[in-house]
């Protein structure tokens, strides 16, 4: 799962193994793609774009060069398949898997794209024990050698090594503990140059294990980087050049590497030797941007040809579509929400954990007007663990009646259970609901929505005292079960993006969650875990899956905001980008773009 925050309305992808926090504060664009931990499905059709029609299909164009804004202040710093805390980013993914070609490889409906996958395909069997992994003979590295299971092997070894508390620095392994990774793993051996046989512990859901462990396995070429004698100074070797594009000589990808300049660009070129289909441009650059401000003026002069806009800035979109560029919203597979301190040591998580405060709470908040007027319509409200866009088979529509906006119906309920107004704020006993909100700065939109809760809840006599500060230090604050300085927190949420992919609340919602916030529950822990059990069909998995999610949107261990999406700008004589976007797992298929006019 990838943390992630919106600075000055984009989303800066920090994916962190204890919490995975995205500020959840526009509709900004940093996801021309996708780099799952969930389930979602987005591919927005060109009728929801606004302007002219480049960012749809279009003849073919050979060609070009396409000029791709990465999200403001965010540098690329790790190139390598297999990431470390710091390094797993949305923006660093994006990149890498421009270069590796993903074990399985998900599309914008969140299911298995078997074609620009390695894999062909996994066999199982009825217990969830056994995969059986077919790699497909069509994939070569860029030196002409072909994707073969040891390359598969090569990477569980330095995977399982690098998941060590010991492992040698930067490691170790973000994923550990994600899909039961390394421990709930008996083996993994070849049957052959193209088959792979993974037995697991004990039984599993099998979809779980594909989408949170098998994902997690994308190859690297073991003849060109599997070069010590021991793996602890593999781990080193691999460690010391991670964050130097130019080390990734051997790739399998539609780009490979040309040139990297530190917080400037890193300029790819297309892969000849890739086997999916080829990019017809004849270079890829990510460019730095310094903030919105600067990126927007880079679109204008021609310096990007795709990129974004933050809402704020809603304003020049007029002026866009008359030259002639897109502008379109995509949706990640992602939850906002706003957090409560139930951790033990909190005075006021007493308070918190009972539910119906928590009922009384999300009924004082209309995310609809959030979604409307600070979102200016590009986002969706939530009403639970998954976001109703991108559409997927992982969203239950009847969590949209749960909770809708009522304010004398959240008074209500806390008069029934003893609350009374005192001086304007709700008191019971000793108890007072007068609460400190920290919230993420440096986006307009989430100080925006910070201050509208206040005034919402203040009309059920919930006082709300507002403090800013940087996005590191509310996760900080947040992910401390000691700290007491704060009661509710705004500007962070998750996407379902990596290491794991399943989107069944694990490390979120349960007991003991590192990315929680003391919220814990018998009933939701068992719900949980019935998401990983083996079942005889999809329909039974969905089932499990689907009381989870119901149950967990009802009980409200997080109050939840809106899903903003990132607004998508494309310059007129830029194609296929919007088919290719994949907003809803983050990592988009730019071999399909194209550039005209040459």
């Amino acid at each position: 799962m990838r943390d992630f925050q919106n600075i000055e309305g984009v989303r800066e992808t920090v994916k962190r193994r204890g919490k995975g926090i995205a500020a959840a504060g526009m509709a900004a664009a940093i996801v021309l793609g996708a780099t799952g931990c969930g389930a979602s499905s987005r591919v927005q059709s060109s009728s929801h774009a606004v302007g002219g029609n480049a960012g749809a299909a279009s003849a073919s164009a050979n060609g070009g060069v396409i000029e791709y804004a990465v999200q403001p202040a965010t540098d690329l710093n790790w190139f390598l398949p297999l990431f470390t805390g710091p390094t797993d980013t949305l923006a660093n993914a994006q990149l890498v898997y421009q270069m590796f070609v993903p074990l399985l490889q998900l599309n914008n409906n969140y299911q298995i794209d078997w074609k620009n996958s390695i894999a062909e395909k996994v066999t199982y069997n009825s217990s969830g024990t056994v995969y059986h992994i077919y790699l497909n003979p069509k994939w070569k590295w860029s030196n002409g050698q072909p994707v073969t299971s040891s390359d598969l092997l090569f990477t569980w070894n330095v995977m399982k090594a690098a998941c060590a508390p010991n492992a040698p620095s930067p490691w170790p392994y973000v994923g550990v503990g994600t899909g039961d990774i390394p421990n709930g793993i008996k083996s993994v051996v070849a049957n052959g140059p193209y088959e792979v046989t993974v037995t697991l512990k004990q039984p599993t859901n099998q979809q779980w294990f594909i989408y949170n462990g098998l994902m997690q396995m994308t190859p690297m070429p073991a003849k060109y980087m599997d070069v010590k004698k021991n793996m602890t100074d593999e781990l080193k070797y691999l460690g010391a050049n991670g964050p130097n594009m130019m080390f990734d000589k051997v790739v399998d990808g539609p780009f490979e590497p040309v040139y990297a300049k530190d917080r400037q660009e890193w300029v790819l070129k297309p892969n000849p030797m890739y086997a999916g289909h080829k990019s017809t441009v004849s270079k890829l650059i990510f460019l730095y941007e310094g903030s919105n401000e600067s990126e927007l003026a880079a679109l204008r002069s021609g310096q990007v040809n795709v990129g974004y806009i933050d809402p704020s800035e809603s304003a020049a979109i007029p002026q866009l579509k008359s030259s002639g560029f897109t502008v379109a919203p995509e949706y990640m597979f992602a939850v906002f929400w706003t957090e409560m301190n139930m951790y033990p040591a909190s005075p006021n998580s007493k308070i918190f954990n009972q539910l119906y405060v928590r009922q009384a709470l999300m009924q004082a908040i209309n995310n609809d007007e959030i979604a409307q007027d600070i979102y200016k319509g590009y986002a969706v409200p939530l009403h639970g663990p998954i976001p109703p866009e991108p559409k997927t088979q992982f969203y239950d529509p009847a969590v949209a009646k749960l909770y809708p906006y009522n304010p004398s119906a959240a008074k209500k309920l806390l008069e029934a259970h003893g609350w009374q107004l005192k001086n304007g704020v709700m008191t019971k006993g000793n108890e007072k609901m007068n609460f400190t909100m920290i919230y993420a700065t440096g986006v307009e939109t989430t100080v925006q929505e910070a201050e509208l809760i206040q005034q919402e809840l203040a009309q059920i006599g919930v006082k709300v005292s507002l403090k800013g500060m940087p996005f590191d230090q509310l996760i900080s604050l947040t992910s401390n079960p000691k700290d007491t300085n704060w009661d509710l927190a705004l500007g962070s949420g998750w996407i379902y993006s990596g290491p794991g992919y399943y989107p069944s609340g694990d490390g979120l919602f349960n007991t003991g969650a590192p990315s929680g916030t003391g919220y814990s529950n018998p009933t939701e822990d068992a719900l949980i875990n019935a998401t990983h059990e083996p079942y005889s069909s999809t329909a039974e998995t969905m089932k499990h899956f689907y009381q989870y999610e119901f149950y967990t949107a009802e009980q409200l261990p997080m109050l939840w905001n809106v899903n903003n999406a990132t607004v998508a700008v494309i310059a007129p004589n830029v194609h296929n980008v919007l088919p290719y976007y994949n907003g809803a797992v983050g990592i988009p298929e730019m071999q399909y773009w194209t550039v005209s006019g040459q």
